[in-house]
């Protein structure tokens, strides 16, 4: 492994010239600089992340916290997790990525190695156990994701009430008069995870001020759990017209199934996705959607923690507004009811 005392000798320096060179502590001369750079250049020095911290407090490495469940859609997290990567590369940081279902211990863990300036965390809880140790540590942190009391946290997420509420807005101007959810798994309510319990919330007030019924179900990921779930929303209003699917592990077998019961989409039931834009045009009919922004949520979370980092005190709760892209799968409510054509 090359050593710094490889790149001082290649160089003809000092030892201690390298390491001011690395960490930018004392003035270098151009030529001196130039010497040293391409001597780590040639040889492929990496300094040691320790190392780096002792000499800089700084590691350029950002934490992303994102504890990876069975009742998660991965090709979603992996979104999230690029966009990321790709924006703290684009400043010049790395990202340590943890998957681990730790809890708060996850976060102390990565606070006191020093391997990490500052914290990004995901899948936020409304009462989340992890807030009160993240305002306790000395690491700048950002959530994608807002708790029931955010006072004092800096925040980015979607306005998931806001896009529950245009769910249902969109569908009732085109004249639907029942609409159902298939929202996330039971777990995810159960943890009383924030966007989960948010959009339900904008879905149901919406539904009061358009006059219009609405139920809602979780959804498990398997085919039978949808099938279920589909039974029970048509058992308990035949004259269902419009489905928000609020899960996007389930959306091709949503899909499926209500082509096995005969329902054609949109001729018999309309269907808003909320889901990433990239996953619209992958179904037989391509889908209206409520888009989750995960590049524009990741690049904003890591230029949040940049600021923080840079001494600019910021504590905010920054929602992004919703946006509903028409396409394919929904239309005015067909005035004749599904039911009368098996009569």
């Amino acid at each position: 492994m090359v050593t710094i005392t490889d790149v001082a000798n290649a160089a003809g320096v000092a030892p201690s010239t390298v390491s001011y060179v690395i960490s930018g502590k004392r003035s270098i001369s151009p030529k001196t600089r130039r010497l040293v750079e391409e001597s780590i250049r040639k040889l492929g020095y990496h300094p040691h992340a320790g190392a780096r911290a002792l000499a800089s407090s700084r590691t350029n490495v950002l934490a992303l916290v994102i504890p990876l469940r069975a009742d998660q859609n991965v090709t979603v997290v992996m979104e999230f997790v690029a966009s990321v990567a790709l924006t703290a590369r684009a400043h010049r940081h790395d990202l340590l990525l943890i998957t681990q279902d730790e809890g708060p211990a996850a976060l102390q863990r990565v606070a006191s190695s020093a391997l990490a300036d500052a914290l990004i965390m995901m899948d936020v809880e409304a009462d989340d156990p992890r807030v009160p140790m993240l305002v306790a540590l000395d690491r700048p942190a950002v959530l994608i994701g807002v708790p029931t009391a955010p006072t004092g946290l800096t925040c980015v997420d979607l306005d998931f009430t806001a896009a529950g509420s245009e769910c249902v807005s969109h569908l009732a101007k085109l004249g639907h008069r029942a609409i159902a959810l298939v929202g996330p798994s039971p777990a995810v309510y159960q943890r009383g995870t924030s966007y989960a319990t948010r959009f339900l919330w904008g879905f149901e007030a919406s539904a009061a001020d358009c006059g219009v019924r609405v139920s809602s179900r979780p959804c498990a990921h398997s085919y039978d759990a949808v099938s279920a779930c589909l039974d029970e929303l048509f058992e308990s209003d035949p004259a269902l017209t419009g489905l928000v699917v609020h899960n996007e592990a389930v959306l091709s077998a949503v899909l499926a199934d209500l082509g096995r019961r005969g329902r054609r989409i949109p001729a018999d039931i309309s269907v808003v996705a909320v889901c990433p834009d990239s996953m619209a045009e992958n179904h037989l009919v391509s889908l209206t959607t409520v888009a989750i922004p995960t590049g524009d949520l990741g690049t904003i979370a890591v230029e949040m923690s940049l600021e923080r980092l840079a001494g600019r005190v910021l504590t905010e709760t920054r929602l992004i507004a919703p946006k509903l892209t028409v396409r394919g799968s929904t239309a005015l409510v067909n005035p004749r009811p599904f039911s009368e054509y098996f009569r």
